[in-house]
């Protein structure tokens, strides 16, 4: 039954006929489909490119509600509709709409944009994310972008290659734009971050952010420009050396080797490592995932900012000490995080706004400059109770909302002829700033 409650006519479908990305001809079931249409629907460009039935009723899409109308009606009067979209539309595509309205579907898959985007690069993408820019906040796909060392990125106008490119400038990152895909107007390019930021792009265009192997020169790859065409069959030079890429299709999935790990698993100069059992309750507290942004101030060895980054986020780990063994850590356990050495505060300006920053090190200068950037929680761990209370006054000055706990641990210890004693370890406060 459809949303206006009347029960379609038997055969009165919708049917979704996606049209290659890949440059093929167009699917054997769309001829089918439009000889017997009453209803066709979809992008003037779609339109434009199929014989259309003499007399058949057409609908341009703009807003999909008058769309969604039309549809409805066809169906209540048993009349058949054809709606036409790009690539696979079931693949962030018109199909879910449809769906949530109610309506009977057929589909008629092509291949998607970025299924060829990556064939155009000639690049496996098992391993890759795929998110989406068109219709929502693009923070989210330019994290994950920073994130992992592969994401497609479904891009939309002001929310594509350019404005994602100026974003990922300070990332090891090569870029791949794939423009008008399947046309004669194909034009598929590498490029850098900082060269996309500058060029104007045009629409539909799908984004590839490709990371460099860690040992590796990060900007390894072709030279930029256009590498070829799809309507003249030109073939690509290939792409740059991909870093590591997970072997199964769960990208962002939850690190196979925990989180909260001992303090052997990373490099850390005479104990000043934020212990285990505090580093899980700050980082449940920070809330990391892909398509958020982390700052580790004060990152020492990274170990907060490393696993943040192996939940998913993306993280800046702000650290004084060029010689602190962040960047050895990071690479040891596989992630990507962005080392930005100096100190903070003035180390923050510039720096892209985070979603949560953890705040290791430092004095009140510090916090007040991460209070400044409003991000949505701020951790901070005190080991001094002088510290404590300014702390506090200062995230409430700012708006936030405040918690704090004292954690104290007592781990298992061997004594001489077997026996087992509680070996203390040093009490640390934990704030968490909420901001409403």
């Amino acid at each position: 039954m459809s949303l206006t409650g009347q029960v379609p006519a038997a055969g009165a479908l919708v049917t979704v006929v996606g049209t290659d990305a890949a440059g093929r001809p167009a699917h054997p079931g769309l001829a089918e489909a439009l000889a017997g249409a009453g209803l066709v629907v979809g992008a003037a460009r779609h339109l434009a490119a199929v014989p259309v039935p003499s007399g058949c009723a057409t609908v341009a899409l703009g807003p999909l509600g008058p769309a969604l109308d039309r549809l409805h009606a066809a169906v209540a009067a048993g009349t058949p509709a054809v709606v036409l979209a790009s690539g696979d539309p079931g693949f962030f595509g018109i199909v879910r709409r449809l769906r949530a309205a109610g309506l009977p579907l057929r589909v008629l898959p092509a291949v998607s944009s970025v299924a060829a985007a990556f064939a155009r690069a000639e690049l496996p993408w098992d391993g890759a994310a795929v998110v989406t820019a068109h219709g929502r906040d693009p923070r989210a796909a330019l994290n994950a972008c920073r994130a992992l060392p592969a994401v497609a990125v479904l891009t939309a106008p002001g929310a594509g290659a350019a404005e994602l490119g100026a974003g990922l400038v300070g990332w090891a990152r090569r870029l791949l734009v794939a423009e008008h895909l399947g046309t004669p107007d194909e034009r598929v390019t590498w490029t850098t971050p900082a060269e996309a930021a500058g060029r104007t792009w045009a629409d539909p265009h799908v984004l590839l952010s490709l990371a460099a192997p860690p040992a590796g020169d990060a900007t390894a790859g072709p030279p930029s420009g256009a590498i070829g065409a799809g309507a003249s069959g030109v073939r690509g030079v290939g792409g740059p050396a991909l870093g590591a890429m997970r072997a199964d299709d769960q990208p962002a999935a939850a690190p196979a080797g925990g989180w909260a790990l001992p303090e052997s698993a990373y490099a850390h100069r005479d104990s000043m490592i934020t212990k285990a059992e505090v580093r899980a309750f700050a980082v449940a507290r920070l809330r990391p995932r892909l398509g958020r942004l982390v700052w580790d101030v004060g990152a020492g060895s990274g170990s907060v900012g490393i696993e943040c980054a192996l939940l998913g986020a993306a993280v800046v780990a702000v650290e004084r000490d060029p010689a602190a063994p962040v960047r050895a850590n990071a690479a040891r356990h596989g992630v990507d995080v962005r080392v930005v050495t100096g100190s903070a505060p003035a180390a923050l300006a510039g720096l892209p706004d985070p979603d949560a920053v953890f705040v290791g090190g430092g004095g009140t200068d510090v916090l007040a400059a991460v209070a400044a950037r409003r991000p949505e929680r701020v951790v901070v761990t005190l080991a001094a109770l002088d510290r404590v209370a300014p702390a506090v006054h200062l995230l409430r000055a700012a708006g936030y909302t405040v918690e704090g706990s004292q954690l104290a641990a007592a781990r298992l210890a061997d004594l001489p002829g077997g026996s087992i004693r509680l070996a203390a370890t040093n009490p640390v406060v934990v704030l968490t700033g909420e901001r409403p």
